[in-house]
């Protein structure tokens, strides 16, 4: 047994049993279509066997010469470069790959000599310890090329396709409105970008040329026994760029108590560049980053994950972070389109996520997504409701000069007009609030049935929203002491709801029949004005005595100075009345007109014996001009247009 210790075969015996090994050992090693790793294990066992041979000789008085010799042919390889300032894969392939088989040899010699009792040959003990030194010293230079390689050959890189970000104006919610401005209508979408199109795009984080050199120090590094020190470096550098870039897309790494302080236009900027950021570090960064950690650790099980998910969850978890503070902070209506644009970001790379994260080491990321997911879904709702409530609530002391359109009116309609853009998602929030509305609907289109639109779960709140609007708007007419002004007001805000559905993709949600009763409303409220306005001046020009050709003088300067009067009166405070919508301000004067020119040419032509008197103020022709004056916004006095 003494000669047999830790599988050390006897010097006699078993040494034809050892070269009958080798000799099996050469041709399997012969044989073609070996993989890799079969090829690898032959290569050990042979250098092995080698040893144990080394071993037997020195028992038979050849000693342990050849071993150290090889020892010193790869130590003279290795410490070459301890004092040469360059790197070595600076140098050359040549001299990089002189390196690595002087580390693989010690690597086996160290493999070789742990294989053999060490206990009773103090020389075998000298030379395994200094083959140790040695070895440990090649890793620490592999170890320092490699993160010259990864750091020299990393790649920086801009992705323009996806690098657009939504710009649209922000429309703020103000208890006053005044700040509110009307935006022009348009067809296309003011977001620069949808959530589906840009897919996955895989880029070199590392120049392709160097991965094999990478990969060769990560085999030797490994089969030497170095493998936490590779992935300690390698995670060091990657997770350093990642990093990097991270800053470079100007993402910051902020506390939620700094997200919670922080005012909205600052929030707002941050919201919308958290959006395109988590869509270029998930679909592209870590993407790359995954394609990176396989090409150069795939064949050694887990270890390319561990590496991936150590390098990319910082940055991950910092995103997170970021929207578990939007989602928990104050539900301002100004938020919903934000947390909107958030929500669809995170739901569209959820199935990246799951794909980048599927270990189960990295399943705690997975959770934290879907949850986030979740709340920011409800921080909507809840944004949703508020919107809701906000234009409810506004109320106002004083009337809104000269009867123009609202400012909350504005808002509102601005507001929701970016609606369609997520018709999907909107829906999908919405349709649990009310059980009775029709379930999820695709995109808008305008092929589909109209009755699907109209009754999808966002329309349903849509028209909700409106009907608050009105309410509102109703209530504030009722501030203005002026029947016609009430009216103007109302005319006025009826119309630009109408043109903003009309000359939107809200109209698939409201529908034609929304749109005809609110035409009506609006045309409705224009007649009443003109009841208002004009049945009493028009009705200084009423002949009593139809049946007479013409009226006493006296009579005749009576109506010609009331009406005068009247009509004066009216120019003066309906001049500073607004109607903005051109087209309804020239339609509004025009049937005005009619009503107004007619009558008095009627009445002076009857009474054509007095049109030369001084009580006729006003011709024809000007009191036609003087009418298109009003609903200017700008209060005017009539001058006397008789002629001498």
């Amino acid at each position: 047994m003494d000669g047999c210790q830790s599988g050390v075969p006897t010097y006699e015996g078993d040494l034809h049993v050892v070269a009958a090994a080798h000799h099996i050992v050469k041709a399997l090693g012969a044989t073609k279509n070996l993989s890799d790793d079969l090829r690898k294990i032959l290569i050990d066992l042979d250098s092995h066997l080698s040893m144990i041979t080394s071993n037997i000789d020195s028992k038979g008085g050849r000693g342990l010469v050849d071993v150290e010799e090889r020892l010193d042919q790869a130590e003279r390889k290795i410490m070459r470069w301890e004092t040469d300032p360059m790197m070595i894969w600076d140098s050359g392939p040549k001299e990089a790959s002189d390196y690595l088989e002087a580390v693989d040899e010690t690597g086996k010699l160290v493999d070789g000599l742990r294989g053999l009792s060490v206990h009773e040959n103090r020389k075998q003990k000298e030379i395994l310890h200094r083959a140790m030194n040695i070895l440990q010293m090649a890793m620490s230079r592999l170890e320092e090329e490699l993160i010259h390689i990864l750091v020299r050959h990393g790649q920086q890189f801009e992705p323009k396709h996806m690098y657009s970000r939504s710009i649209r104006k922000d429309i703020v919610y103000d208890e006053s409105f005044v700040s509110v401005e009307d935006e022009p209508i348009k067809e296309t979408s003011s977001r620069n970008y949808s959530n589906d199109e840009s897919g996955e795009c895989i880029v070199d984080l590392v120049h392709a040329d160097v991965i094999p050199d990478i990969k060769s120090i990560a085999k030797v590094m490994f089969t030497s026994n170095y493998g936490p020190e590779f992935c300690e470096a390698f995670i060091s550098v990657q997770k350093e760029a990642l990093e990097q870039y991270f800053s470079f897309l100007g993402t910051e790494n902020l506390s939620i108590e700094d997200v919670l302080k922080m005012e909205w236009t600052c929030l707002s900027s941050k919201m919308n560049k958290w959006t395109w950021s988590m869509k270029i570090i998930v679909r592209v960064y870590l993407a790359s980053e995954k394609q990176l950690c396989d090409q150069v650790l795939g064949g050694l099980g887990s270890v390319s994950s561990y590496c991936f998910l150590e390098i990319s969850k910082a940055t991950i978890l910092c995103l997170l972070n970021f929207g578990e503070a939007v989602a928990m902070g104050p539900h301002r209506p100004e938020k919903l389109l934000r947390l909107l644009d958030m929500y669809e970001t995170l739901a569209c790379l959820l199935r990246d996520i799951d794909t980048l994260f599927s270990e189960e080491a990295g399943s705690f990321i997975q959770l934290q997504f879907h949850e986030l997911l979740e709340r920011l879904g409800e921080s909507a709702i809840a944004a949703f409701e508020a919107f809701r409530v906000a234009i409810s609530s506004n109320g106002s002391l004083y009337p809104f000069a000269g009867g123009g359109v609202h400012p909350l009116n504005k808002y509102v309609m601005n507001y929701i007009r970016m609606f369609p853009e997520y018709c999907n998602t909107l829906n999908l929030l919405l349709k649990n609030q009310h059980p009775g509305v029709a379930d999820q609907v695709t995109e808008p289109d305008y092929g589909l049935d109209a009755s699907l639109l109209t009754s999808c779960p966002m329309a349903y709140h849509l028209r909700s929203i409106t009907s608050c609007l009105e309410s509102n708007l109703h209530k504030k007419s009722q501030l203005y002491k002026d029947e016609a002004l009430q009216h103007i007001f109302l005319m006025n805000n009826i119309h630009y709801l109408v043109q903003k559905v009309k000359g939107s993709e809200l109209r698939l949600f409201f529908g034609d029949e929304w749109i005809r009763k609110h035409n009506a409303m609006f045309q409705q409220h224009a007649m009443n004005y003109e009841r208002a306005t004009w049945s009493s001046v028009v009705s200084f020009l009423k002949d009593d005595n139809p049946g007479s050709s013409s009226m006493s003088k006296s009579t005749f300067k009576e109506r010609c100075k009331g009406f005068s009067v009247a009509f004066e009166e009216v120019y003066k405070t309906q001049t500073s009345w607004s109607i903005p919508d051109p087209e309804l301000r020239e339609d509004l004067r025009i049937s005005t007109s009619l009503k107004v020119v007619l009558a008095y040419r009627t009445f002076l032509g009857r009474n054509l014996a007095y049109t030369d008197d001084k009580c006729v103020k006003h011709t024809v022709e000007h009191v036609e001009n003087s009418l298109l004056d009003l609903f200017e916004g700008s209060s005017r006095s009539l001058r006397n247009s008789r002629r001498w």
